[in-house]
């Protein structure tokens, strides 16, 4: 049954170039993860559980061995073992509450450097994802005659590839920027600034690049960014327009959306799209309103809401899980620094000792009718003392039964240890 579900999963979730990619490796092609946050390749990670081999299978790449998890452990707990825990980044205001309620941690916000002047323009909203894209593609035409730079942001590798195809037929130049082509980021970053310049990216142009405006840009208005959809989280939103207008330069930031797109088709689309409908506003016209924006934003909250809700669910649940781990690796650390664990392997073989007897003895009955065959079987299955259960009869009290076999046992650890010399058995 796992297997069909997984299979199912990967037939009906997973798509290539969304959430994969398909790659030529050293042993011939494979599949490779996309981060839906940063649109990087992830080498070297597998879904678990038996997904990665199924989306293999669907694909019809070589199907590699399931990796062998030892242990997990959430990112929050990971985080909580730091005795000073700190962090910087320019877009943590939004999770705020989350900072705090997960971590106790404060956000301060540091005031830019110099006055941000970018201009930040209000969503356009279309009907459809067809004319969501030709009112793009024509915005890129316009600004690619006035020589201004764009950088347009996609949430795909699909995606960023639907509209180079568009860009093509118009016969307007460009540079794509996703998971396939990470080799050249550098270099397609470099050029991204200057005139005429259009970079098409997934995620991966969003964050973490500094793009460099060629002499004479700035007078032309700056870096144009271009969202062609809002993602779930508000962070990668902003993330993608800190693109333009850095260190005080100009700059221009404009979201296209459309009724069709994911976060609308869960979040907002019946209001605005009953609306555009009343209004019987046609297919190829936008509303672009302070209050469509507002709406997104809201839809926006709505699901980091949920995923915070889930993540806190997540943790309550590795909460009970980390005492039981502290326990282990406290035993573990205790093995590899050669300390003696005696004392706590006798603990535990009087406990063993304990459940096995008050399995097979009850006091409410008589001690004619206990069990003791049985009992020496599962002591001597546990232990290698061959108990003869001779030894235990005309004993009557449950602690004496447990008092002799204890006895055997720790004889048994004795001798042993006297062979093998303490040293190796701690070993």
């Amino acid at each position: 049954a796992t297997h069909i579900n997984q299979a199912i999963r990967a037939h009906e979730f997973y798509e290539s170039d969304r959430d994969y990619l398909v790659k030529k490796g050293e042993n011939g092609k494979e599949i490779v993860i996309i981060d839906e946050f940063t649109g990087r390749l992830m080498p070297g990670r597998r879904w678990s559980d038996g997904l990665h081999q199924a989306v293999e299978a669907k694909e019809g790449v070589a199907i590699r061995n399931e990796n062998q998890t030892m242990a997990t452990i959430t990112l929050q707990n990971y985080f909580r073992m730091y005795n000073k825990l700190s962090g910087m980044t320019g877009t943590a205001i939004t999770e705020e509450d989350e900072f705090k309620k997960i971590y106790n941690l404060e956000v301060a916000v540091i005031p830019t450097h110099r006055p941000a002047i970018r201009e930040e323009r209000s969503d356009r909203v279309y009907q459809t994802e067809k004319a969501k894209f030709e009112a793009v593609t024509k915005e890129i035409k316009d600004l690619y005659k006035k020589e201004r730079p764009i950088l347009v942001g996609t949430r795909s590798v699909e995606r960023s590839e639907h509209l180079s195809k568009m860009l093509r037929e118009k016969g307007i130049p460009h540079t794509v920027l996703n998971a396939k082509y990470h080799e050249r980021e550098a270099q397609i970053v470099a050029q991204a600034g200057h005139r005429r310049a259009v970079t098409i990216a997934t995620n991966m142009a969003g964050r973490g690049t500094d793009i460099k405006l060629e002499e004479g840009v700035e007078e032309l208005g700056g870096l144009f960014v271009i969202g062609t959809e809002r993602h779930e989280s508000r962070r990668i939103d902003n993330q993608l327009r800190g693109r333009s207008g850095r260190q005080g330069a100009p700059g221009t930031a404009q979201f296209y959306v459309s009724l069709q797109d994911e976060l609308m088709r869960i979040f907002g689309s019946e209001r605005i799209g009953s609306i555009m409908e009343r209004l019987k506003i046609p297919q190829d016209q936008p509303i672009e309103h302070s209050w469509v924006t507002k709406a997104l934003e809201r839809a926006q909250r709505q699901v980091e809401r949920r995923n915070f809700d889930i993540r806190k669910q997540l943790l309550e649940y590795d909460d009970v899980m980390n005492k039981q781990r502290e326990v282990i690796y406290q035993e573990r650390r205790r093995v590899l620094q050669g300390k003696s664990l005696k004392g706590v392997v006798l603990e535990m073989i009087e406990d063993t000792v304990g459940q096995l007897v008050s399995s097979s003895v009850d006091d409410k009955i008589r001690p004619e009718d206990w069990d003791i065959k049985s009992l020496s079987k599962r002591v001597n299955q546990a232990f290698p003392i061959n108990l003869s259960y001779h030894s235990l009869e005309g004993v009557h009290r449950h602690e004496e039964i447990e008092n002799i076999i204890f006895q055997k046992v720790e004889e048994a650890y004795a001798r042993k240890e006297a062979r093998l010399t303490g040293e190796l058995m701690r070993e």
